[in-house]
């Protein structure tokens, strides 16, 4: 994996857990998420008009990507709010990718290989290790995790094909324009302005940032390697709660991550 690419990957990951932790310490994480998303969305539209493309074959892969991406925010905001980041951001991370290989082997008749049989097992044992003894949360809350793991897996089918029919700013745009229509109003305008402040602007140019990196890592180097070093947000975003938030991340939840980690990359690979 050449040095560029490795470099770009790794920034990616720093930035997306950078985004995610930003949103889980804010006073109102709703209004916070619906403010980072209109902010990430209204900087890169003036780039994204100039060097617009889209073909019309877009179109369904956009929307079905912007309906998952309204799930996605929702559930992520609301489990953030309840639920501590270094179980939410390992578990859902960690089964998205095995839930897309459960559907790519159901729907598309994939055969399994050992490797990603040994990444799912992986993933399962740090799932199931992550919350530790004193991890709280409810059933409701685990739900919302499944949701928020699920809508990953299905917008990452999605774009697969979607970002082929479109350059990578107006796809962007396209795929966020659903959290920025249906979310807002749901939280208010009064909670969005608020929520406003450094943290919020830090957390729209740090999503805006992960992405760009992302796609710059994805040019320069192999897909595989490069989906695998961004998957450390996991073990970023699990030792940067315990110093940034406060959260009890004792050992067992550290060890839980690297299991996870460990197997999304089997997966990636």
């Amino acid at each position: 994996m050449p040095t560029a690419a490795l470099a770009l990957a790794l920034g990616s990951a720093v930035l997306h857990a950078a985004w995610n932790l930003l949103l889980a310490r804010a006073r109102d994480v709703q209004a916070a998420a619906a403010a980072t998303f209109v902010l990430s969305v209204a900087l890169v539209a003036p780039f994204a008009a100039v060097w617009w493309s889209a073909r019309p074959s877009v179109w369904p892969y956009a929307l079905a990507s912007t309906l998952l991406e309204v799930v996605y925010v929702v559930a992520l905001a609301w489990s953030y709010g309840r639920t501590d980041l270094s179980i939410v951001y390992p578990l859902s991370r960690g089964l998205a990718p095995v839930l897309a290989l459960a559907a790519a082997v159901v729907v598309l008749g994939h055969a399994a290989s050992p490797t990603e049989a040994v990444g799912v097992l992986l993933v399962g044992i740090g799932v199931v290790f992550v919350p530790g003894p004193r991890g709280h949360g409810d059933a409701r809350a685990l739900l919302a995790v499944a949701t928020i793991a699920s809508s990953v897996a299905a917008y990452t089918l999605v774009d697969r094909v979607g970002i082929h029919r479109a350059g990578a700013l107006t796809y962007f745009v396209l795929v966020l324009a659903g959290p920025c229509l249906v979310y807002p109003p749901l939280v208010g305008r009064e909670a969005m302005r608020r929520a406003l402040g450094p943290a919020v602007w830090m957390a729209a140019v740090a999503n805006i940032g992960s992405f760009v990196l992302g796609l710059l890592a994805l040019r320069r180097g192999a897909a595989a390697p490069v989906l695998a070093v961004r998957s450390s947000s996991i073990v970023i975003a699990t030792l940067l709660a315990g110093r940034l938030l406060a959260e009890e991340v004792g050992l067992q939840r550290i060890g839980a991550s690297l299991l996870v980690f460990a197997g999304v990359v089997m997966l990636a690979l």
